[in-house]
């Protein structure tokens, strides 16, 4: 896990409102990293289930249950690969 992965699962919890939805591209925008590693990012993301596909063929990435309970502190970065 990167500091970079900790911001893009923040950004889509988006804690307080309502969960975003979105494309690495739009991901990297808004937590100001270069959307290619960020793509590479969300692959490692996805592997590990903590986010997975809104809608695969648009590249639209959701957090999922597991990607909360990371933030939550509910599972530590050791116990994923």
């Amino acid at each position: 896990m990167t500091n970079a992965d900790d911001h893009i699962l923040e950004f889509l919890l988006n804690e307080g409102n309502r969960e975003i939805v979105a494309t690495p591209r739009v991901i990297a925008e808004n937590i100001d990293f270069n959307p290619g590693y960020i793509r590479q990012r969300m692959r490692k993301l996805l592997e590990e289930d903590l986010v997975a596909y809104y809608d695969e063929e648009a590249g639209i990435y959701e957090i999922t249950d597991q990607g909360r309970a990371y933030l939550a502190g509910e599972i530590d970065a050791k116990d994923l690969e």
